[in-house]
């Protein structure tokens, strides 16, 4: 039986929920055009992480301001991540810097909350690449095959589909460019307040966590951050010597002993509440970094590891969050992907899967334009995004 508190959820079948999605999702679009702008050969992915953030600030603190106590902000720090790091790099003032080369693979990953409800994004590009300096060899596969299997996700989600059919065609795709998803990552039903719901959809389980994996189904009203994270290596992330500088507040209690920890959880329980936080958000970082230590220990605060392939590889990332309406998929998040600065040898060859990347994303909404003509599974689909302005946006949780 379902309790009080999912009796009185808030979901997107309310008129006002769908606003704050998309208020919040194309908030997450102009904060994301602005910050590829921003990845140019030696800049500091310090810098940008910070005008990442310091723009979702700024943004949301413009909506909704007659609502006072209607908490908005960010709901996922900026990350660049770049070649073999798969996520959550995001360094803080006292951390190692990396200044960004012609050629890297970035990943950019954010996203913005109105009211608790949450809008990511992650989009990746190639620092320099252009219509007349296309990417090729195996940059260009991971990116492409990242690219069509979220493609593919954005398709095959929405009432009465299962999470699996996602994780099978993500593998495919993935396979058809000779890469491999990262083993393990999940994407997260979205819900009011929490970056991390319960439905979740992996990919590439290993033997042991697609048994322990529950099966679920999309239902109307729902709404999922479908996140596509792909390697040219073995599709395994390990931990490195680089400093955690993301957490989130958990549900858990206990009576902490040091004043530095308790300072910690105050701020964070006023001002991120349970969205992930970094600690570059502090004002005194080395006081905040001591105090993250006990909460960690004793379960009240979790990290967001950053994460790394083998060196020579490269890792591309695409997300996008998604509400499931009973008109169809409404994409709240995303910007169009420059398919031409890609060349690879590999495509998407079996049957089944072109036929679906030919396809609109929302087939309803498609349908009602006259006149337009049929998309090939080499066009991207960016028709459904028009709600959030996607295609004109002005310049403003994969959780490991």
């Amino acid at each position: 039986m379902a309790d009080d508190k999912d009796v009185n959820e808030k979901t997107c079948a309310e008129d006002i929920v769908v606003t704050k999605y998309k208020n919040a999702g194309e908030i997450v679009n102009r904060t994301l055009k602005t910050v590829i702008g921003l990845c140019v050969a030696d800049a500091s992915v310090r810098e940008i992480c910070s005008k990442g953030d310091e723009l979702l600030l700024e943004e949301t603190g413009k909506v909704f301001k007659k609502e006072k106590d209607l908490k908005k902000g960010i709901a996922f720090p900026t990350c660049l991540s770049v070649n073999n790091c798969v996520c959550h790099f995001s360094p803080t003032k006292n951390d190692p810097d990396y200044t960004l080369k012609e050629g890297d693979v970035v990943k950019i990953d954010l996203g913005a909350h109105i009211d608790g409800f949450i809008a990511v994004a992650a989009h990746t590009i190639v620092v320099g690449a252009s219509a007349d300096k296309k990417v090729d060899g195996r940059k260009a596969d991971v990116v492409l095959a990242a690219y069509w299997a979220v493609q593919a996700a954005l398709r095959i989600i929405k009432n009465g589909a299962n999470n699996y059919a996602i994780t099978d065609a993500v593998q495919e795709i993935a396979d058809s460019y000779k890469c491999k998803p990262i083993e393990g990552m999940l994407s997260h039903q979205l819900k009011q307040f929490r970056i991390d719901g319960e439905k979740t959809i992996i990919q590439n389980p290993n033997e042991a966590q697609r048994k322990e994996h529950e099966k679920c189904e999309f239902k109307t009203h729902e709404v999922y951050a479908i996140d596509v994270i792909v390697s040219t290596g073995e599709g395994i992330g390990r931990e490195k010597d680089t400093k955690i500088s993301i957490y989130k507040k958990t549900d858990e209690n206990y009576q902490l002993k040091l004043k530095n920890a308790r300072a910690l959880l105050a701020e964070v329980k006023a001002k991120h509440g349970n969205m992930p936080f970094n600690l570059r958000h502090f004002a005194e970082e080395t006081k905040a970094r001591m105090g993250v230590v006990e909460c960690i220990s004793h379960k009240m605060i979790e990290a967001f590891h950053v994460l790394y392939e083998k060196p020579s590889e490269y890792v591309a990332q695409f997300k996008h969050t998604v509400l499931l309406m009973p008109n169809g998929v409404n994409l709240v998040t995303g910007l169009p992907f420059e398919e031409d600065f890609y060349v690879s040898e590999h495509s998407v060859t079996k049957e089944e899967l072109k036929n679906l990347l030919s396809q609109p994303i929302d087939p309803k909404k498609s349908a009602k334009k006259k006149g337009g003509k049929k998309k090939s599974a080499g066009e991207s689909d960016t028709s459904t995004t028009a709600t959030t302005k996607v295609e004109t946006a002005p310049e403003v949780t994969t959780k490991a």
